[in-house]
């Protein structure tokens, strides 16, 4: 494992263990095999744990793993103010506390902001008093460092950059969205102040993996045996301005893949002719791709049950892969759910679109989605195998 320093001359593993999609077993997180996963990287060196206090079940299984193995002390852990549900000062301590408490621990490495999007956000912040305690949080040792993550456009990245003595920040960054959000020239800005850059959605929510053919034979061309998932790695790794890389691994192969990566892969790793062959993948992607959604889900719960971005994510799977597979995947995943999540639920509230990190003109996509992925004989199809799946059975 390679490392990277913080404001503190602390090293932290270029690979971090992103914690918001842990396995899944009977509705929760299944902890015996995130227990095996965190513990592989642990012994193949990282050192950085994200989770977040909205990231269901994440704080307590986390905090349960790093107490049961007793490395609490040899790692860093960060994690998030949920600053969107924030309305006074009595709630940042009541966050605060009660993720202290998941997390089995008196101290946080690394406390951020939690998807800031614009200024206002921010100032909404320091009107409830956040600058006061902040530095109360510091100086008792409770905070070690102080951060945001963010989701928006460069100009307000920058100005919230500017505006405090951060010591981390979090911003989304991957060789699809070079120019959108903080982009580059956020990366750069944050890099002149000495304030190392955390990276999240390196794969885009895992589109980067699942590549059109086409985008996947131009990789071959290459000569590298690199997969997907390394060549996005390594066009970050190749930047000394990137820190961390966050991944949400959820297998032993994933694990072993990335932290193989972050081992190998370092500043100047890829040349011209690589960066090149990356230029001619995204033209494919963008070819094919119809909604830019990553699958963060910020925009759920929708209050009419829609599920947003399992809709579109079908929506790009017929045009990435095919028709009549994305089609297929919606009826599994949402078109055969018990509580009906179709994009004609949709009053047209726009809540979801104040919340989107992409900017996504959801309630316009939702249309377009639906059409697509449910002309008439689907639509027909999916209402009769509905009506078969949940009937009522009769009981004595």
């Amino acid at each position: 494992m390679q490392y990277r320093k913080d404001r503190n001359n602390r090293e932290l593993s270029m690979l971090g263990f992103g914690c918001m999609r842990f396995q899944k077993k009977g509705g929760g997180i299944d902890i015996a095999e995130t227990e095996k996963q965190i513990m592989e990287a642990y012994h193949a060196g990282v050192n950085y744990f994200d989770t977040a206090y909205v990231y269901s079940g994440s704080e307590a299984a986390v905090g349960e793993i790093f107490e049961r193995n007793g490395i609490r002390e040899k790692i860093s852990i960060a994690t998030k103010l949920p600053q969107y549900l924030i309305g006074s000062r009595a709630a940042v301590d009541r966050f605060f506390n009660e993720e202290l408490s998941r997390l089995r621990t008196t101290y946080v490495d690394y406390y951020l902001m939690h998807h800031l999007t614009d200024v206002a956000m921010w100032e909404k912040l320091k009107a409830v008093g956040i600058l006061d305690w902040i530095r109360e949080k510091k100086e008792s040792g409770q905070i070690r460092n102080i951060g945001f993550s963010y989701h928006g456009n460069t100009d307000n990245f920058i100005r919230i950059l500017n505006d405090y003595d951060w010591d981390i920040c979090q911003i989304q960054y991957n060789y699809m969205d070079d120019v959108s959000q903080a982009g580059r020239e956020g990366l750069l800005a944050a890099a002149a102040k000495g304030i190392p850059v955390v990276i999240m959605e390196p794969l885009r929510g895992g589109k980067l993996v699942n590549i059109p053919e086409e985008a996947r034979n131009i990789m071959k061309e290459s000569g590298h045996d690199w997969t997907p998932a390394e060549w996005a790695f390594r066009w970050l790794y190749d930047q000394p301005e990137v820190t961390v890389v966050l991944s949400g691994m959820n297998s032993l192969e994933m694990v072993r893949e990335n932290c193989r990566t972050a081992s190998e892969a370092g500043a100047g790793c890829l040349d011209a002719a690589d960066q090149a062959t990356l230029k001619k993948v995204v033209q494919k992607i963008r070819a094919r791709e119809k909604v830019g959604c990553t699958g963060c889900r910020y925009c759920m719960p929708c209050p009419q049950g829609v599920d947003i971005p399992g809709i579109f994510r079908c929506y790009n799977d017929m045009f990435i892969e095919s028709k009549t597979q994305g089609r297929f995947q919606f009826a599994q995943t949402v078109g055969l759910t018990r509580e009906p999540a179709f994009a004609d639920q949709c009053v047209e509230c726009g809540k979801c679109e104040m919340h989107c990190p992409q900017q996504i003109p959801i309630r316009q996509k939702l249309k377009e989605a639906d059409k697509a992925l449910r002309p008439l004989p689907y639509r027909i199809g999916i209402n009769a195998v509905r009506k078969f799946m949940f009937r009522k059975v009769k009981t004595k």
